[in-house]
């Protein structure tokens, strides 16, 4: 990667949700965290080199398809895979008809091995499941259609 790739690339970092990135090319190694507000990038095998940033503001919202667009949503807030369930064979957190608090768990969210806890943002009726169990989301996506109350 030249430099000018590398300033894109966190330019790019800076306006995501994403709080962590680590590419791997040939030799290249960088990885960039935004809890601790520092870039590494380093030859593979060599001492590392950090480079200080200031942590980013909202990201781009890229919306997902939906096949019913009318509504309100609770979307996703980061790239990741989405769970209904917060182990296999458990029960769902929400399931069509529930009425759900502001703060509650209504799915997980994983993202680089971490399993990040999606929470209502107001009281709601949950209307429709619009993300299956397992499915990969981006910024942005639906994962469940609500009815505010």
């Amino acid at each position: 990667m030249n430099l000018k790739e590398i300033k894109d690339l966190v330019e790019i970092f800076n306006k995501s949700e994403i709080t962590k990135l680590q590419i791997k090319q040939d030799t290249f190694e960088i990885k960039l965290d935004k809890n601790t507000t520092s870039i590494i990038a380093q030859p593979a095998q060599s001492v590392s080199t950090p480079i200080n940033i200031p942590a980013s503001t909202p990201a781009i919202q890229t919306p997902a398809a939906s096949t019913n667009n009318s509504g309100d949503f609770i979307l996703s807030p980061m790239v990741g895979t989405f769970y209904h369930c917060p182990s296999p064979g458990a029960a769902p957190y929400v399931k069509v008809g529930d009425t759900i608090k502001k703060g509650q768990t209504i799915g997980i969210v994983e993202a680089m091995k971490i399993m990040n806890e999606i929470e209502a943002e107001y009281d709601c009726k949950v209307i429709g499941i619009e993300a299956n169990d397992g499915q990969p989301v981006e910024f942005g996506s639906k994962l469940i259609k609500v009815e505010k109350l």
